[in-house]
């Protein structure tokens, strides 16, 4: 589990392709991997990924056809930045909202606009996805932990304030981008709960 408060950014430092899908190499920046071992799970850019080496400050992770196909991962080239976080630890602050890393859809960048200090985005989800939107309700972007100001039909509002600009890779995001979308996970079984109720009835 994650929370979708970036600890670091990092960098591709090569995409190799591996039996059809792709194995990532990140240099991981200032995200220390002292505690990190072959097995634990880091979100990059909002997707949950398994490392499978470690060579010094850089970890080796797999990338499979699913996420690829998924994600905004396969489209991201040598020296692209990236969103870190490692896996939650049930003594962890809770600072953003509970994340699987485990994203639903692309979503896409539909307006910029300044507002004082902070940036007002719109975003454009997938018509699958909109109905998990809800104002003031919680998602993530890229891995990023946000709140949904106003909900209309397929786009939301959100608000970035200057540190999120400036210590994630979001600021480098522009108009027509594609980036990750992960719903609220209590949304996501919400849902789910009231289908097999309706199933029963």
């Amino acid at each position: 589990m994650f929370t979708g408060i970036v600890e670091a950014t990092g960098r591709i430092v090569r995409s190799e392709p591996r039996g059809g899908d792709v194995r990532l190499v990140v240099d991981a920046g200032t995200l220390g991997l002292d505690d990190v071992a072959v097995g634990d799970s880091i979100a990059v850019s909002g997707v949950c990924l398994t490392a499978v080496a470690i060579e010094g400050n850089a970890f080796v992770v797999d990338v499979s056809n699913e996420t690829l196909s998924r994600t905004s991962l396969g489209a991201l080239g040598d020296g692209a930045r990236v969103n870190l976080e490692k896996a939650l630890r049930l003594a962890d602050r809770l600072g953003g909202h509970l994340m699987a890393g485990h994203v639903d859809g692309l979503g896409r960048v539909v307006a910029i606009e300044s507002d004082a200090r902070s940036q007002r985005w719109t975003f454009e989800l997938p018509a699958g996805l909109a109905r998990y939107a809800a104002p003031k309700g919680s998602i993530a972007i890229d891995g990023v932990s946000l709140t949904i100001n106003e909900v209309d039909g397929r786009r939301f509002g959100v608000n970035l304030i200057p540190h999120t600009i400036d210590v994630t890779t979001l600021g480098e995001r522009k108009v027509g981008d594609a980036v990750n979308i992960e719903v609220d996970l209590v949304a996501r079984y919400v849902e789910r709960l009231f289908a097999e109720r309706e199933v029963r009835t």
